[in-house]
Formats: C-alpha cells, structure tokens, sequence
C-alpha cells in the first residue's frame, strides 16, 4: 500500500489566492473611502446645525441692547432662514449646483454673523451681559469646529476623488464602481480671498 500525500482541493487554492490577492490590491478603497467622505460630511452638517441653533438666542440677547443695529440683526435673521430652510438634496456630494448654493448660504450665514459681532463692540453693556457671553464663546467654539470638520471632509475628499482617477482604483471604479463620483469640495471663496486693507 502506497502512501498517498493528500493535495488540496484545486479550487480551494485557487479561491484563496484570489482572496488573498484582491485583500491587498484596493477592491474595497473606493467604497471605504466613500464612507468616510461621508461621514465628515455629516460632521459638517452638524456643526453647520449647530451654528444655526445658536444665532436664535444671539440675536435675542442682542437685540435687547442694540436696538438701532435693526439692519444687521435681519440680515442675521435672514441668513439664518435661507440656511435652515434649504433642502439639501441626496446627490449634493456629487451635485456640484447644489454644493455650490449650500456653500454660498452658509457663506452668506458667516459674514452676516461676523457684522453682527463686530457691532456689538459698541455695546458695552452687551459685552458685559453674561448671557452674550456664553453664547458668543459657544459660536466661536462652534466655528472653530466648523473649521475643523470643513478641513476633515476636504481631507477626506481629496482621498477619495484621488482614488477614482489614479490606478489601481481606477480600474476598480470601471469594473466594481461605474456609479462612483467625483465628489465636490469646499473653495475659498472671493470675499475671503482678498487682502485686507490695513490702514495706520
């Protein structure tokens, strides 16, 4: 009787090397890096949210003491509104029309909101109310965060745009991934973009 050494199955083999081979060549990046695309963007979202929560008891505790500021106050009030009632549609990632007008808003919600600290300067009672206080260091906190989680999704998308144009994912993307994306990104934009003018 011969002793026969007892081979693996073919197939067995053959469906391991597959695995172990498709593990390391970036089959699961793109979807990975979609992921994480998206959850730095709902961190956006959230601190955006968060921002928009708060200017309601701002400009209530403003008004309050600047009474002839009526004109900011609304452009405030207004910003706020435009931002909170807008619909942000599924696709915005991908939606370049869409990114542009949430990030014009939001935009538009973060300049009316720098005039209207600029001009509670000239309240000292204000400035020295505890309530504005508090509320001021929590939207300095708050765009502080923004800040943060803008960089974090800009990060997160530059890595995932990356993928779908460089090889290997690329080819990935048109034989695992022909839906994927380009995703948008946040820009600079003019306002903020222009030097300011110092004057002595």
């Amino acid at each position: 009787m011969q002793n026969r050494i007892r081979l693996p199955n073919f197939r067995f083999l053959i469906v391991i090397w597959t695995v172990l081979l498709l593990s390391g060549c970036g089959i699961n990046n793109i979807p990975t890096y979609k992921q994480q695309v998206n959850a730095a963007w709902s961190q956006v979202e959230n601190e955006y949210q968060r921002r928009a929560d708060l200017i309601p008891n701002l400009v209530a505790t403003v008004k309050g003491y600047a009474t002839h500021e009526q004109k900011v106050l609304t452009e405030v009030t207004d910003a706020r509104a435009k931002v909170t009632q807008t619909r942000i549609p599924a696709d915005i990632l991908t939606n370049p029309v869409a990114f542009k007008a949430f990030e014009k808003n939001q935009a538009t919600l973060s300049g009316a909101l720098s005039r209207l600290m600029a001009v509670t300067e000239n309240y000292p009672d204000l400035k020295a109310n505890q309530n504005f206080l508090t509320l001021q260091a929590q939207i300095e906190g708050t765009e502080n965060r923004i800040a943060v989680a803008r960089r974090d999704y800009i990060l997160a998308v530059q890595r995932y745009n990356t993928e779908l144009v460089t090889i290997p994912g690329r080819w990935w993307r048109s034989l695992m991934y022909p839906d994927a994306k380009v995703m948008q990104n946040f820009t600079i934009t003019e306002e903020a973009m222009k030097v300011p003018k110092v004057q002595f």
